[in-house]
């Protein structure tokens, strides 16, 4: 079902409208945007003639570098036709954590009729794993479609949080364009500039929705000039760099090309994705390639591939052809089709390039591998992420509680599950440690990891992991290490407490007045979080992202425990072995005042708080019910 809103007209340009100009710390440039309306008007809404050439002005519409004649180009290279499809378009949508996207699709979709009226319908609708939504947070990205005035959009919605860029990073070759939605107070933030940075690299159109127009503090000004800075600072063309943009209430559903004029729908984003994002430019008549780009599971349809059709045509029951990048093919049969229509996948009987759809029959695919013509077909360049920062190893559990709570305990269903992660996780990596029962495992962030352990959990699998260690590397004999971008959030009263804390861990100050911008190396951040927290009595806010390698820059009393786990904080160096099972001796009371000894509240450790607090002689052991602190058993044989 279409989306049912106003038929907004196309806009007349006036050409004797000027351009206008940014001005940034640094550079100026000078750049012609197109032209003003000289008379645009959405419903009940009213947009005057205007011109620009100071930076605090906002422009309302602009003319996008993807012009009418550009979406019906015919392009010949090596005799293959590539055609503009108008009925498609393919965007992602990409922000920084917190920044309303989520919520924002959530609208989109309540709009585009994809659900009946009287239909109960839970917020985030897209955030469907259950930790998710115990988190708040995006951590997989997900496929959805609307149709809107006959134009099908497939939505791809993002992780925001910096630990799951991969997932960002895979799905990009998908999409001919991206919204991207910042805050109207907070501006561009450390994910903004990491999915940006990705969607220019791809050459992307690129739609900015300042999101949250309504809140008090909204600066949208600023936010609007930060982002064109971070453009020139990313080295984006005058193309991508003559940016629309859009000002958003995500959780209302309105939208509006200036930001105190909003139409009572979402009618203007829409219209602006249709006029600022090309259709897919594709191969006609070329032959079937199709990039996967990431997989499912279904205990009735098998191992599912999902990706975009970038050449041919691919029909239900198919002949196909499975290559690599390293020119290694094997042939299989498409017994399933399906397209995404609205919040569900629609069986199909063909699908055509341009599109994106889901592909059941061929159990062995793998992300990255191109479903070809059986004839002649040819692999697709190879998905490319970032490499991973930080590793932790895993092992089998081995304390005297072992097997209680858990299903899967050995060495071999360890290993099994690890590996069968990597499959549809391409920025995470596993290896085979020192022994046989020891992985280690590589990701982007302990988040990226600690998500893993959580889900593993929930499976009914029992282990241990060590403490998280940065993965460094030696080039030209030198020693390298990670370093990220951290910037913090935090009241003045407090700066004081979090610069020291930030010096401590060779953290070095590039901006500071109540937001600090450091650069600091990835194994400053291990633990960084709770103590930050505490600095500042929990007012600040932490964000991170991975900048490059640079050189090396210098459990609850009451519960069941065991010999050599961790069950309490001392305050003098070192490690005090004690019997907290063995009851205070009668005699030793000495006073009233030792009778009436109230112990404190025992501290619940989370398992992000776990993996900050362990130290390198010391493991998590993870169980489905249970999360405890213990010594590690092999680095003591070795102290002796």
């Amino acid at each position: 079902m279409a989306v049912g809103m106003h038929n907004y007209v196309t806009p007349t340009l006036n050409p004797n409208q000027k351009g206008f100009s940014f001005s940034s710390p640094f550079l100026r440039t000078q750049l012609s945007v197109g032209r003003a309306l000289s008379s645009y008007s959405f419903p009940s809404i009213k947009y005057p003639s205007f011109s620009y050439s100071r930076r605090n002005q906002l422009p309302n519409f602009i003319k996008c570098s993807v012009s009418e004649a550009e979406a019906t180009e015919t392009v010949t290279e090596k005799k293959i036709t590539l055609v503009r499809r108008n009925d498609i378009r393919n965007i992602a949508i990409v922000a920084h954590v917190d920044h309303g996207k989520t919520t924002l699709v959530d609208a989109m979709l309540k709009q585009a009729k994809v659900f009946r009226d009287n239909q109960v319908v839970e917020e985030r609708i897209m955030d469907s794993n259950d930790l998710e939504r115990e988190r708040g947070i995006t951590i997989l990205s997900k496929n959805t479609s609307i149709t809107y005035k006959d134009t099908k959009m497939n939505i791809i919605d993002t992780p925001g949080h910096s630990d799951f860029g991969g997932e960002v990073e895979r799905v990009l070759n998908m999409v001919e364009g991206v919204l991207l939605v910042v805050d109207s107070v907070e501006g561009p933030m450390p994910q903004t500039r990491f999915v940006l940075k990705k969607a220019l690299e791809f050459g992307l159109a690129v739609v900015v929705v300042v999101n949250k127009i309504d809140r008090s503090s909204a600066r949208p000004e600023f936010v609007i000039n930060s982002t064109f800075e971070l453009f020139i600072e990313l080295n984006a063309s005058d193309e991508q760099c003559d940016f629309q943009a859009v000002y958003a209430i995500g959780i209302s559903g309105k939208a509006g090309l200036s930001p105190d004029n909003l139409a009572d729908d979402l009618g203007p984003l829409f219209e602006t994705i249709i006029r600022c994002i090309p259709g897919p430019r594709i191969k006609k008549d070329g032959s079937l390639q199709m990039l996967v780009t990431s997989t499912e599971y279904d205990e009735h349809k098998g191992k599912i591939a999902i990706g975009r059709l970038h050449a041919g045509v691919l029909n239900r029951g198919m002949d196909v052809r499975i290559c690599t990048s390293d020119d290694a093919c094997r042939f299989g049969k498409v017994s399933e089709l399906f397209v995404f229509e609205k919040f569900y996948r629609a069986p199909a009987e063909r699908v055509e390039a341009g599109d994106i759809c889901a592909v059941c029959g061929i159990n062995d695919i793998q992300i990255g591998e191109t479903i070809a013509d059986k004839m002649d077909g040819k692999a697709l360049p190879a998905i490319r992420v970032e490499e991973p920062t930080v590793k932790m190893a895993f092992s089998i559990n081995t304390s005297p509680f072992v097997g209680r709570e858990g299903k899967y305990v050995t060495s071999r269903n360890l290993r099994d599950r690890l590996y069968r992660e990597i499959e549809r996780n391409l920025a995470m990596k596993v290896e085979d440690g020192e022994t046989a029962d020891t992985f280690l495992v590589s990701g982007r962030g302990t988040l990226h990891i600690t998500i893993l352990i959580e889900n593993m959990r929930r499976e009914n699998y029992e282990f241990m992991v060590g403490p998280p260690k940065v993965i460094n590397k030696r080039v030209d004999d030198k020693l390298l290490e990670p370093y990220e971008i951290a910037t913090v959030e935090v009241p003045e009263e407090h700066m004081g407490s979090v610069v020291e804390l930030l010096g401590k861990r060779r953290g070095q100050i590039s901006e500071g007045t109540t937001i600090l911008k450091y650069k600091i190396p990835t194994r400053g951040l291990l633990g960084l979080r709770n103590a930050i927290l505490t600095a500042s009595r929990g007012t600040a806010i932490l964000n991170t992202i991975f900048d490059s390698y640079g050189p090396w820059a210098g459990d609850i009393p009451g519960a069941e425990v065991y010999k050599g786990q961790i069950v309490g904080i001392h305050q003098r160096p070192g490690d005090l072995s004690l019997n907290v099972c063995k009851k205070k001796a009668a005699t030793n009371v000495r006073s009233n005042k030792e009778v009436s000894v109230v112990l404190d509240t025992p501290l619940d450790y989370s398992l992000d708080d776990c993996i900050e607090y362990i130290q390198e002689d010391e493991l998590v052991e993870v169980t489905p019910k249970s999360i405890r602190m213990c010594k590690n058993p092999k680095m003591n044989k070795k102290a002796r």
